[in-house]
């Protein structure tokens, strides 16, 4: 019977072909595309190696793949404590030379397996057979074979039996590579997913610390000692990554008198940034020409629709003066421009607005209306100037806190009014809110003293917080 995998000449000595070191290369780019070589046993191939030896009634079968100089077994039955062999000619390396199932009936007759570790070595091996285990693209990874210690044939329906346990074997290396390529793209999808969450963290760190650095240039970097007056500031932006647009300011207009204003640009972001830096510089540079808050409103008014930059943008602004009373304290005369009221505190539960008549949107209209309005800030009286990310804030039952209920909390004081006591309680307020503010807050509080408490008196400064509104930011003096 012709034996499959020998080249059978008229005098029945077989001969075999080699493998050029193109295809040799090319096969073990195929060998190493599976990564099944060293990986551990596997119950699917030990058990195709069992069957194999169950079928053909062998003592020994085994499913192995070449490597570049040595035949690895991923599974042997009945070949204990072998791992690998050397790459001989005549076995193994021999069946790879053909997509045939190689059949040697006894091998000390044959030309190449005679001298092969196998056959002359202990185990004395005197039949082979064995099926070549062929990738779609053709390429010999490996074999399954079955050896016998004694001379054997076997029929064309075993050489097919054993060609086909070779294709049971390709296809349990073909779904365990899906497997793994499955599970190496889940890998790099979470991979580039981690990748891109850190890329993510990193610009949004960038961003937040770009939108700090932008947000306190934007605001004076302390506010100032002024005799016979407590200062209390805070801010809060609703989120870090945005630049907000509410700022505020107290400088000197002279030896005597001071300024001090608050407000809110329309929008957010770098616009917003444009608008506040141009608000700012301003009204420090119109109060130092001529300090009357509706004069300053009304030049911010001019500033702001003649710069094409600003478009349709507007902001709303409280601007004020204080110059002390002939009395004690100070008189304060503020004007308006569409902010909500600043609110005199006037200790003992009683609390008014402050509200002039007139105040229009600056930079909305041309020809916008200011008024101003005076009152006298005596010893143990405060005020409160505040942007409406304040009274916008939603209680737990969805209610703003408005107006109304501003005035009702700021209406709780009964002592005398303390700056740094009204942004700190104003804080906690804010805190108090399932979701904080929800939109940026500036807050300015003045307050003058009692007589008793006036010669220790020193400026009380809230820390600038550039962070989501609801941050308690620390005092200090």
């Amino acid at each position: 019977m012709p034996q499959a995998g020998h080249a059978t000449g008229p005098a029945g000595t077989p001969g075999r072909r080699t493998l050029s070191a193109a295809d040799e290369a090319a096969r073990m780019d195929a060998v190493r595309r599976y990564d099944i070589l060293d990986t551990p046993p596997d119950g699917a191939f030990d058990r195709v190696a069992a069957l194999a030896a169950r079928l053909f009634k062998v003592p020994v079968a085994s499913v192995t793949i070449v490597d570049e100089d040595r035949i690895w077994f991923k599974a042997a039955h009945g070949l204990e404590g072998v791992s690998e062999i050397v790459r001989e000619p005549g076995l193994c390396g021999s069946a790879i030379l053909s997509d045939e199932a190689l059949v040697i009936p006894d091998t000390l007759a044959d030309p190449v397996a005679f001298d092969n570790g196998l056959v002359a070595g202990p185990m004395g091996v005197r039949f082979y057979a064995a099926a070549p285990i062929i990738t779609g693209d053709g390429h010999r990874l490996g074999t399954v074979n079955i050896l016998d210690t004694r001379p054997r044939l076997i029929t064309e329906d075993d050489t097919a039996t054993l060609a086909d346990l070779a294709a049971i074997v390709l296809d349990e290396m073909e779904m365990r590579l899906a497997a793994l390529n499955a599970l190496r793209a889940e890998q790099e999808r979470r991979r580039e997913q981690e990748e891109a969450r850190e890329r993510a963290e990193r610009d949004m760190a960038a961003i937040q610390a770009f939108a700090s650095t932008l947000q306190r240039t934007l605001l004076p970097p302390a506010l100032p000692v002024v005799p016979g007056l407590e200062l209390a500031c805070h801010y809060a932006t609703a989120s870090p990554q945005d630049v907000g647009g509410d700022f505020y300011d107290v400088f000197p207009l002279d030896g005597v008198r001071w300024a001090f204003f608050l407000g809110d640009v329309c929008g957010k972001g770098p616009e917003a940034a444009a608008l506040t830096s141009l608000t700012r510089y301003t009204l420090r540079a119109a109060a130092l020409i001529d300090p009357d808050p509706d004069k300053v409103l009304t030049s911010l008014n001019t500033a702001l629709l003649l710069d094409p930059a600003v478009g349709t943008r507007f902001c709303t602004a409280v601007f004020g003066v204080l110059e002390p009373h002939e009395e004690e304290g100070f008189t304060v005369t503020v004007a308006t421009g569409g902010h909500p009221p600043a609110y005199h505190l006037r200790g003992q539960g009683t609390v008014e607005a402050v509200q002039p008549k007139g105040g229009m949107l600056i930079g909305a209209v041309d020809g916008a209306c200011f008024a101003s309005h005076s009152i006298h800030l005596a010893p143990g009286e405060g005020l409160l100037l505040y942007t409406d990310g304040l009274t916008e804030a939603r209680t737990l039952g969805g209610d703003m806190i408005g107006e109304e209920g501003l005035t009702r909390f700021l209406a709780a004081r009964t002592g005398p009014i303390s700056a740094a006591e009204v942004i700190g309680d104003t804080v906690g307020l804010i805190d108090a809110m399932p979701h904080g503010a929800g939109d940026d807050v500036a807050l300015l509080a003045l307050s003058v003293p009692l007589a008793d408490a006036a010669d220790a008196l020193t400026t009380t400064v809230t820390a600038h917080t550039i962070a989501p509104a609801g941050e308690m930011p620390e005092s200090r003096p």
